[in-house]
């Protein structure tokens, strides 16, 4: 099935090399920019956004680092728009519903993996990695707290790697909300779901899948089916280099503690339970959560060479 490129909205830049790619069925393959604004410290943000970008481009594939520049949403940030959004003070997180916004008022944004997926599909990119993605957070039966990424994946036809969904989150109630998404999820070379810092959330997966072209049959499949919903593909930490797991689960309780002490609630919940495991684990979880990053970032140039095949 030969799928027609969709034109992106006046209101979207597509970088010349990007939109270049898309049109001549090279492989590409969208990077978020919200673990480069919010997820990392500096400089070491600017580094990694660098960094991945190479190691994709090594592996024969065009890298599309998304964010929002001066109200500009773009796909295929350059070098010095990268270092801007790493370096400058006042750069926001931007999801779907923030994108009018953030271009109304001329803002700096990364982009979460609700607006960089949307946007990466508007741009005509297949497939995208991130590190964890988001999902429904604990207590979401009385609070309604749920990522806008899973519904903006619903209807996003898109292949995304990630490591499972945080680990801070409420992972079961995640797993059933994709589900009566009609979401599907794949584990790559398993059938447990990955926890983020760890590689198995302790939850169970129907499908397993064991290379990339695997990975770009389903996509295949779906698009010849007419359906709209994203794959996922579930790409675990090995073990070798995840968080200990006996670590992880004290650490985590500990941090549910403090948010409740502290009474933090909302969209500052995920960066003060992200903070508080970094401080509590002596860094140990940054240098996991950049594993899983570059794992799934080299996974996704696989996905994206298959597909394009």
């Amino acid at each position: 099935m030969t799928l027609m490129q969709p034109t992106p909205p006046r209101g979207i830049r597509v970088a010349d090399h990007v939109r270049e790619a898309v049109a001549s069925g090279r492989p590409v393959l969208a990077l978020e920019s919200t673990i480069l604004t919010h997820g990392l410290p500096r400089p070491r943000n600017l580094d990694v956004g660098l960094e991945t970008e190479a190691l994709v481009r090594d592996a024969g594939v065009v890298p599309a680092t998304i964010g929002v520049v001066a109200g500009v949403a773009t796909v295929g940030l350059t070098e010095s728009e990268i270092e801007r959004l790493c370096t400058a003070d006042g750069v926001v997180k931007a999801s779907t519903r923030d994108l009018p916004v953030a271009r109304a008022q001329e803002l700096d944004a990364g982009t979460t993996v609700a607006a960089t997926a949307w946007l990466a599909h508007r741009a005509g990119i297949r497939v995208m990695s991130t590190g964890g993605l988001g999902g429904v957070h604990r207590g979401a039966s009385e609070t309604f707290d749920e990522s806008a990424d899973l519904p903006t994946l619903a209807v996003t036809p898109i292949t995304l790697v990630s490591a499972g969904v945080k680990s801070i989150l409420d992972v079961g109630a995640t797993l059933e909300r994709l589900e009566t998404l009609g979401i599907p999820v794949v584990g790559y070379r398993t059938l447990r779901y990955p926890g983020f810092y760890v590689a198995d959330s302790g939850f169970a997966l129907e499908t397993r899948i064991e290379s990339a072209a695997d990975a770009a049959a389903i996509a295949r499949a779906r698009d010849d089916l007419g359906l709209d919903a994203a794959v996922l593909v579930a790409n675990p930490i090995a073990e070798a280099e995840q968080l200990d797991p006996g670590l992880h689960d004290r650490v985590l309780a500990e941090a549910l503690a403090a948010a409740d002490a502290a009474g933090v609630t909302g969209h500052d919940t995920t960066p003060f339970l992200l903070d508080f495991v970094q401080r509590a684990t002596g860094g140990r979880s940054l240098e996991v959560n950049l594993a899983v990053y570059r794992g799934n970032a080299a996974l996704g140039a696989e996905i994206a060479r298959a597909v394009a095949g």
